[in-house]
C-alpha cells in the first residue's frame, strides 16, 4: 500500500465560513486557535495566519489526553518561539480551562491598557475561537459557557453558523464552524487529518488509512501495538503481516478465510481516536524551523 491521497475537499459551507472569518475579524481582539495536540502542526490552518496575522493569538492544542505529553510540551515551545501563546488542554473534561482565561487575559493586556491610557472604561474582550473540523472547539466553548451553546458530534463539521458566546459574564466570543484548506498540498497532511478524524471517514478509503496509521505506530513504538492487540511485533516486520495478526486476533474473517481488512483497519483508527493504542503524538516540531507555517 503507497502512502498517496487525492483529496480535495472543500464543501461550500466552508468557503462562506472562510469569507465569515475574514469579515467578522474586525470585531474581535483575540483569536483563539484550537489544534489537536496529536498533530499540532497538521491541524493548524494556514489560512487562519494569513486572516489573523494582525491580531493577538492563541493556540489551544487540544485533546493532550490522547497524546504524549513530552511532545505536547515540545509544540508548545514551538509555537511560543514563533510568536503565539500556547496552552494545552482536554475540553472534553475541562482540564486546562484555567490556563485559557490566564492566556486570554494576557494576551488583552495590552488592550486593556490602551484604554486605561485614554480613560475608557474596560470593555469585555472579544474573541473569536476557530478550527478545523473535530478539533474539539465545539467542546471548549460548552466548558467555558457552563452550558451546551454549540452543537458538538463525533462527525467533522457538527456546528453551524455564527453565534455570539458570553462566556464568564463579561467575555464575548465568537464562535464559527470547522474550516478545511481548499486543497491539501502535502500528502502527509491529509493523511494525518484522516487518521485523527478531521476528514470524514466515507469519502476514505478505511483499509488504506488504517494500514497507514498502523504502519506509522509500528515505527515509532511497537510496543504500544503489542499491549493493545496482544500479538508480537518485529520491528522489521512488514505493517501488512502485522495488520493481519490483529485480524485474526480479533477474528475479522470473511467467507472463505478472506481478511476483513475494512473492519480491520476501521478498528484500528476507532482505536487510536478513542486513546486505546496509548498516548500517540504523530508529529514532531520543526527543527531549526526559520520559515513561516505558510506556504506563499
Amino acid at each position: 500500500m503507497e502512502e498517496r491521497m487525492h483529496i480535495n475537499w472543500y464543501p461550500g459551507h466552508m468557503k462562506k465560513t472562510k469569507e465569515l472569518l475574514q469579515t467578522s475579524l474586525s470585531l474581535v481582539d483575540i483569536v483563539v486557535e484550537v489544534v489537536d495536540s496529536r498533530i499540532p502542526l497538521a491541524s493548524k490552518n494556514p489560512d487562519i495566519d494569513k486572516i489573523a496575522a494582525n491580531k493577538p493569538r492563541i493556540i489551544v492544542l487540544n485533546k493532550e489526553d490522547l497524546a504524549n505529553p513530552s511532545m505536547t510540551g515540545k509544540w508548545i515551545d514551538y509555537y511560543q518561539k514563533k510568536g503565539f501563546i500556547a496552552i494545552a488542554m482536554n475540553a472534553s473534561s475541562g482540564n486546562g480551562l484555567d490556563r485559557l482565561i490566564t492566556a486570554i487575559d494576557r494576551a488583552y493586556s495590552a488592550q486593556k491598557e490602551k484604554f486605561l491610557s485614554k480613560g475608557m472604561i474596560n470593555r469585555a474582550p472579544r474573541i473569536m475561537i476557530v478550527g478545523i473540523p473535530n478539533s474539539g472547539k465545539s467542546s471548549l466553548i460548552n466548558k467555558l459557557t457552563g452550558r451546551k451553546s454549540a452543537h458538538t458530534g463525533d462527525r467533522p463539521g457538527v456546528t453551524k453558523g455564527k453565534q455570539w458566546v458570553r462566556v464568564k459574564g463579561n467575555l464575548e466570543m465568537l464562535d464559527t464552524p470547522g474550516i478545511l484548506w481548499p486543497k491539501f498540498e502535502d500528502d502527509r497532511v491529509a493523511m494525518l487529518l484522516a487518521f485523527t478524524g478531521a476528514i470524514k471517514d466515507d469519502v476514505l478509503n478505511v483499509e488504506e488509512i488504517g494500514f497507514q496509521l498502523l504502519h506509522r505506530i509500528k515505527n515509532m513504538d511497537h510496543t504500544l501495538i503489542e499491549k493493545r492487540y496482544g500479538i508480537e511485533v518485529d520491528p522489521e516486520q512488514e505493517t501488512i503481516e502485522i495488520m493481519n495478526e490483529i485480524a485474526y486476533e480479533r477474528k475479522f474473517i470473511l467467507r472463505g478465510k478472506e481478511i476483513d481488512y475494512h473492519r480491520t483497519g476501521q478498528t484500528i483508527l476507532n482505536e487510536f481516536r478513542a486513546g486505546l493504542i496509548g498516548k500517540v503524538t504523530l508529529e514532531t516540531p520543526p527543527e531549526h524551523d526559520n520559515k513561516s507555517d505558510v506556504e506563499d
